[in-house]
């Protein structure tokens, strides 16, 4: 109810005026059932814009520091994503990303819409990196459709350590669904997992027109550092 009075009323119409976001494909967007929309991660405002142009409600796993920030930025952060329905993860790896993997495809039974940025974090230059296999597995296992998501100049409006947002137009493309299901029961073959990631992945280049480079964009991060 909140999700929906926030962007039908008071945070959508704003976003609207200042930005004037385009959108493209939206009919691609299965009109029920649970789904995956896998997108490319180049600004935190993706997880905004992204959901603002989609007719149905989207729940993202969002790392769980923006439910710990302190002070006014942190209260109002927590706010926000609690009031949209994102859900708090812990990115650390091993057993955590199998809880993660869990706390997904309990979305997706719920027969709702799950955003996912393949890449598994922000890209540190505007290059499309490698996607991680997390996505392949909880699309083998929910067996549901994937809709590829190229996100437009969202790095215009804030790049990564940007506190303040600047007013740049923005798109969003969803491409045609992609389906899986003839690999079911395939979630422990690595090559199938490859596979089926490098797909998504590819598509998304394709939407968007980025620049790809074959390696994680976390060891891409490491390395500007």
């Amino acid at each position: 109810m909140t999700y929906l009075f926030l962007k039908t009323f008071i945070i959508g119409p704003i976003l609207h005026v200042l930005f004037r976001p385009w959108s493209t494909g939206s009919e691609n967007v299965p009109k029920s059932g649970g789904a995956i929309l896998a997108s490319n991660h180049l600004s935190f405002s993706d997880s905004i814009f992204l959901p603002l142009k989609c007719s149905r409600p989207v729940t993202f796993l969002a790392k769980s520091d923006y439910f710990t920030g302190k002070g006014l930025k942190g209260l109002l952060t927590r706010w926000f994503f609690k009031a949209t329905g994102q859900i708090p993860i812990d990115r650390s790896g091993g057993k955590a990303s199998e809880a993660s993997l869990n706390t997904g495809l309990s979305i997706l039974a719920k027969d709702l819409l799950l955003g996912i940025y393949p890449e598994g974090t922000r890209s540190p230059d505007g290059t499309l990196y490698r996607g991680r296999t997390g996505i392949a597995r909880m699309v083998l296992e929910a067996q549901v459709p994937v809709v590829p998501v190229a996100m437009i100049d969202t790095q215009k409006v804030q790049r990564i350590g940007q506190t303040t947002p600047r007013v740049r137009r923005v798109g969003v493309v969803y491409g045609e669904a992609l389906d899986f299901n003839r690999f079911a029961g395939m979630e422990g073959e690595r090559a199938v997992l490859r596979a089926i990631t490098d797909k998504i992945v590819y598509d998304m280049k394709y939407l968007g027109g980025q620049k790809y480079e074959d390696v994680y964009a976390t060891s891409k991060r490491n390395q500007v550092r």
